[in-house]
């Protein structure tokens, strides 16, 4: 199983960037896909969220980036995006890409990228 993460760099506030996902080694389109991201000194935060073909790939973001930032995915080429509009400082953080699935019986499998680094300053 592989997720890897590209896009990150720096931005000044304002800008724009779009990271995307490869994902390999699973059935992507049964998989929730989601990013998370962390900040020095700080928890691991959802950020947004692109549910499985099966459920109707419904999205969900963040209060904090609501509005601001769009993800989605493709199933035909196993990947997931997110556009991420008029950043902000406080944006800054390893972006990490993450695909999880439960069977509804307890079981579930999550799997985890290495992340990209988002840094918005002037």
């Amino acid at each position: 199983v592989q997720l890897v993460e590209s896009g990150g760099g720096l931005v000044q506030p304002g800008g724009s960037l779009s990271l995307s996902c490869a994902a390999s080694g699973f059935t992507f389109s049964s998989y929730h896909m989601n990013w998370y991201r962390q900040a020095p000194g700080k928890e691991r935060e959802f950020v947004a969220g692109v549910d499985s073909a099966g459920s109707g790939g419904s999205t969900r973001y963040s209060d904090s980036v609501k509005s601001r930032f769009t993800i989605s995915r493709d199933n035909a080429k196993n990947t997931v995006q997110l556009q991420m509009n008029s950043l902000k400082p406080e944006d800054t953080a390893v972006y990490k890409c993450n695909a999880f699935r439960a069977d509804g019986m307890g079981n579930f499998q999550s799997y985890w990228g290495q992340g990209t680094q988002v840094t918005v300053s002037l």
